[in-house]
């Protein structure tokens, strides 16, 4: 499904006016959920638990866990959260189950767009999108007299400035965490370059002159981070910009809502969002588009797959989105766009546009070897062309190992 498309059905059509209220039915089946640990996941699996017989565990390592724990039979969980970058090794492995006859008993609610389909079969149904974009103090920018960067010179130049005044301990937050992170780091920067990241033959094309310009602009945002980027994921930037410790960051849209909790941040009110950078001048937004959704698992009886579905269409209801409005980018009836949600909009309406995280084998693996090589480079361990090098020789290995080479 195209996620320009998605993104704008779920930021400017879905309108509603509902309250909040407690579930419509008691569930009477045990139920267990392995979703991300972001406020939107938060939010759907307490509106969830409201019908009794339900265990939620919110884990930002998920994507680790979940093959495994879907693959064993029967299932160790009965409700997944996934997006189209951790669908596929669930996919691949065949632990979900088409969602088709549960949509027709459960879904009178959702809409087409919240249909993942694979095949001509529905194997997820989206709740959200997000994507990577510009959040920034705009206090900060306001008393430097600086414009809000819209390319990754304009950042760099900003970061220089704001670090020269000395307003904040950094000026720019990062998730380059090995592993994951600091993958999805290069992922996002590199199409920015113009890379395209697979050859007609599946070989990788990322050894090549974008490569190099995407670790190049990687390597020059150390120059305004914390010295512990390596450790840095999604929560230790979003902690960072609620202590007040950092300026900018191209951050997740669903970590805006937590800049407004008053109970936990020091900044409610001055930071806002814009469009991601681009990397070149008239190129596409620096980051993907993407989307987060629920499946079933495979490894479980027909009688708690229909309770689960039951379920979570009680978790994506109009009443949570309406008690939880700017804790995402909601695809689901009820939502009303705010300030938050500005940033992932103009991202989305960006022409060109960023593309859709690639929800295919070949990108997973490619992801792997970019988690595992790339801290060598930001170290200073490696150079870039030995890391490109590395990166291919790493993908090519693990390719052939899996038959897509």
């Amino acid at each position: 499904m195209y996620l320009k498309k998605l993104a704008l059905a779920g930021a400017v059509s879905l309108m509603g006016t509902s309250a909040f209220a407690a579930c419509s039915y008691e569930n009477t089946v045990p139920l267990k959920s392995l979703t991300a640990g972001f406020e939107a996941w938060k939010a759907v699996t307490d509106a969830m638990a409201e019908c009794g017989n339900f265990q939620a565990e919110l884990d930002q390592e998920f994507r680790t866990k979940q093959p495994a724990a879907f693959e064993a039979n029967p299932s160790l969980y009965h409700i997944g959260g996934v997006s189209n970058g951790t669908i596929t090794p669930l996919l691949n492995a065949g632990t979900i189950r088409p969602l088709d006859d549960l949509v027709a008993k459960y879904g009178q609610n959702l809409t087409p767009n919240q249909l993942i389909k694979i095949d001509g079969k529905t194997m997820a149904i989206a709740m959200m999108v997000n994507t990577q974009h510009l959040m920034y103090r705009e206090d900060i920018l306001n008393d430097l007299g600086i414009e809000v960067p819209t390319t990754w010179d304009e950042v760099f130049a900003a970061a220089e400035q704001i670090q020269a005044a000395g307003v904040v301990d950094y000026a720019i937050g990062s998730t380059m965490k090995s592993g994951w992170n600091v993958a999805q780091e290069f992922v996002n920067m590199y199409p920015g370059f113009g890379g395209v990241f697979f050859n007609d033959d599946n070989t990788t094309a990322v050894n090549s002159e974008a490569g190099l310009n995407a670790l190049a602009a990687m390597q020059r945002t150390l120059e305004y981070t914390d010295p512990e980027v390596l450790v840095s994921d999604s929560t230790y930037v979003q902690q960072q910009f609620q202590q007040g410790k950092i300026a900018m960051s191209n951050l997740w849209a669903s970590r805006g809502g937590a800049m407004e909790d008053a109970a936990e941040s020091s900044v409610v009110g001055k930071v806002k969002m814009a469009a991601a950078p681009r990397a070149v001048e008239g190129g596409a937004p620096a980051t993907t588009l993407w989307w987060d959704g629920i499946v079933i698992a495979t490894n479980i009886t027909d009688e708690e797959a229909d309770a689960a579905f039951r379920l979570a269409m009680e978790g994506m209801d109009e009443d949570m989105v309406t008690a939880n409005n700017e804790a995402a980018i909601w695809l689901v009836q009820g939502y009303v766009p705010g300030p938050l949600a500005q940033g992932a909009i103009d991202t989305a309406l960006a022409s060109p546009t960023a593309p859709p995280y690639p929800s295919t084998t070949q990108m997973g693996l490619l992801h792997t070897a970019l988690g595992n090589e790339l801290p060598a480079f930001l170290t200073g361990e490696r150079d870039a062309a030995a890391t490109l090098e590395a990166i291919e020789e790493s993908y090519t290995t693990s390719a052939k190992e899996a038959g897509v080479l």
